[in-house]
């Protein structure tokens, strides 16, 4: 009965509405609604039931704000909802102020991406966060503006109808789990407004947090010591991160709805794909680590939910950096299958890309990602090999030990190789967050940095080697499956920024070593024969090519290893009803062969990168060779 009256209310207030529009978000409004109501259920239990025709007046609204273009893009995706697994897909990530300079800078730069086949745009955090410590932008202090040197919401709106013309996504960072100290609802908070004291975990003495703080794990142990902050007046505030990043209460329902109608306000200027950020904290239980709690899928359904009513063109994408076991249900598992985010990080690829370049070695690769769960059929994977983070290893102990090897050695193997201190690395990576306690050791550095071009130097051989390394990974990338991105600068192989900490914003944050300014001079060089440059963007810009029209390339098929008959070689197979085609990775600087018999194709075979035919008992590969083998 509940559902008939919501329909009906929905109904009237859409009155004034065109005939086509108002059925279409009736028909959107009956198909999610199981979602929403059980999403608010795993939350918020019986208050479900009354909090849901509340978020419902949301949706309305959102829908009667969206503009006609965007109306339209949502009937199209209705008609294309795999759009976003199509293996035309590639994003690519940057920050607006480093690539463009503002917003309208961005948009002029339009025509180098749609150049590049980008089809999905992640600029990062450029809502208005609080002065300068501010966790590179990820403490917002008004999630309805832009940052005031990049532009205003107008800019934005302008350049998402820029990017749709060239049929280019957009993503924003949507920070779920805290706001900035500076944030209205903080401010609220401080002044004493009951109301908004509720917004965010308050205690009156360390009695809880000491309580919690027995089984919560640092994030920022170096510079953010602990999980609450004592502000003056207030209490002891949770701040998972840092002291001026205030930790919402998601129990209350008030914050639920708070977001929900900020989910449409960023639908409706153009935003296509929302990355939840942080997303794995929303959720505080005693005892726990406070991380991946149950609450925590049901509120991304139920989100999800609005978003589908009111705006169905916009994607979710959870920035989840959890262990394999855990980020599953970020896609969704059992009563959230297909339920929760459309897109999840898979982190563990781009660490095994790493480990496996440092060992020489795909034993370890091929058994992290055999174990790791299937996605429902969707959903897609976001794949990287770099992104502005650090790299954290997260190699699971038992996985190291199936292949014989010790998981906290190999752990610092590879942050004494990426720092390069260990002997004869290729890599020039910089430690960061070192914890003393647990012996971790996180690594910054861009991609060509990591992969040997800052030690390569003048030597020709070394340079080469280097940019086989930096064209391996992401052809990994882009062959293994889901919506591969780059990280800004990767395409031309840009090296760290050596000024990184000349601004004081920085200088405590190695991270913006691998976060330059694009130097477009140097992107020029793309065009000029015999440049690094343009070696590496016309080999990447191929494989996009000829990976856009590989049907086994669509996201909603798995990768599946292959036994590493030569250890020095990475291999899987993508099967689609189609096509079949196997991808052979050589991880060494040596030549590596794979026998013919281990490939799992019938029939006459070629590389679908070259087009040359594979005919002999044994695939040869050069050093850092990449296959994709197809029936000719």
């Amino acid at each position: 009965m509940q559902l008939e009256v919501v329909l009906e209310r929905a109904a009237q207030a859409l009155a004034d509405e065109p005939v086509a529009d108002r059925t279409v978000f009736l028909a959107r409004l009956e198909r999610y609604w199981p979602d929403l109501l059980d999403g608010l259920t795993v939350a918020y239990g019986t208050e479900a039931l009354s909090l849901a025709p509340r978020v419902v007046d949301l949706a309305v609204a959102g829908f009667r704000a969206r503009p006609h273009d965007l109306r339209m893009l949502d009937l199209r995706r209705h008609v294309e909802p795999d759009w976003f697994q199509s293996p035309r897909m590639l994003g690519y990530a940057a920050y607006a102020d480093r690539f463009g300079g503002d917003l309208r800078g961005v948009a002029a730069k339009v025509p180098y991406l749609a150049e590049l086949g980008v089809t999905y745009l992640h600029l990062m955090p450029l809502l208005q966060p609080r002065p300068a410590p501010n966790d590179g932008g990820y403490a917002v202090a008004d999630f309805r503006a832009v940052r005031s040197d990049l532009g205003t919401m107008d800019d934005l709106s302008a350049l998402t109808a820029v990017l749709r013309r060239e049929g280019i996504s957009l993503t924003l960072d949507l920070v779920l789990n805290h706001v900035a100290a500076e944030h209205e609802w903080a401010r609220r908070a401080r002044a004493g407004e009951p109301r908004y004291r509720a917004y965010f975990h308050v205690f009156p003495d360390r009695t809880l947090p000491d309580r919690y703080e027995q089984t919560l794990p640092e994030v920022f142990p170096d510079t953010a010591p602990g999980s609450f902050t004592d502000v003056p007046g207030l209490g002891w505030v949770w701040t998972t991160f840092n002291s001026y990043q205030w930790d919402l209460d998601w129990s209350n329902s008030d914050v639920f709805c708070e977001f929900a109608d900020l989910v449409c306000f960023l639908a409706n200027a153009g935003v296509e794909c929302l990355r939840l950020d942080a997303i794995a904290f929303l959720w505080k239980r005693m005892g726990t680590d406070s991380q991946n709690q149950p609450e925590v899928h049901g509120l991304t359904q139920a989100l999800r939910a609005v978003g589908r009513i009111a705006a169905p063109a916009v994607l979710f994408k959870a920035e989840a950096i959890v262990g394999p076991a855990q980020l599953a249900h970020y896609l969704g598992t059992g009563i959230h299958s297909g339920r929760v985010s459309d897109l999840a990080y898979h982190n563990s690829l781009m660490v095994q890309v790493w480990s496996s370049l440092a060992s020489r070695d795909a034993r370890l690769m091929t058994t992290a990602l055999r174990r790791f769960p299937a996605k429902p059929r969707s959903t897609s994977w976001a794949t990287y090999v770099r992104c502005h983070d650090d790299i954290g290893w997260a190699v699971d102990d038992a996985d190291a030990a199936e292949v014989g090897w010790d998981g906290h050695a190999h752990r610092a193997f590879l942050s004494d190789f990426y720092s390069g201190a260990f002997p004869g690395a290729f890599a020039r990576g910089r430690v960061f967050q070192e914890n003393p306690a647990t012996g971790d050791r996180r690594i910054s550095g861009s991609c060509a940095s990591l992969a040997g071009l800052s030690a390569a130097g003048d030597d020709a051989r070394l340079v080469d080697l280097a940019v086989r390394r930096h064209l391996l990974a992401h052809l990994v990338v882009l062959g293994y499956g889901g919506l591969p991105l780059l990280w800004m600068g990767d395409e031309l192989a840009l090296l760290d920024d050596d000024a990184w900490a000349d601004d004081p914003a920085h200088a405590d944050d190695n991270r913006w070593v691998h976060r330059p300014r694009m130097p477009w001079p140097v992107a020029s060089r793309r065009h000029v024969d015999g440049t690094v440059e343009h070696r590496v963007w016309q080999a990447i810009r191929s494989a996009v090519e000829v990976r856009s029209a590989m049907p086994a390339m669509h996201a909603s098929y798995e990768a599946e290893l292959l036994d590493p008959v030569n250890p020095a070689v990475a291999a899987w197979v993508r099967r689609a009803p189609a096509q079949t085609v196997v991808a052979l990775h050589n991880l060494s600087e040596s030549p590596q062969v794979w026998p013919r018999w281990a490939v799992p194709l019938d029939g006459p075979l070629r590389d679908a990168l070259t087009g040359a035919a594979v005919d002999d008992d044994l695939v040869v590969l050069g050093p850092y060779d990449v296959r994709w083998i197809v029936l000719r």
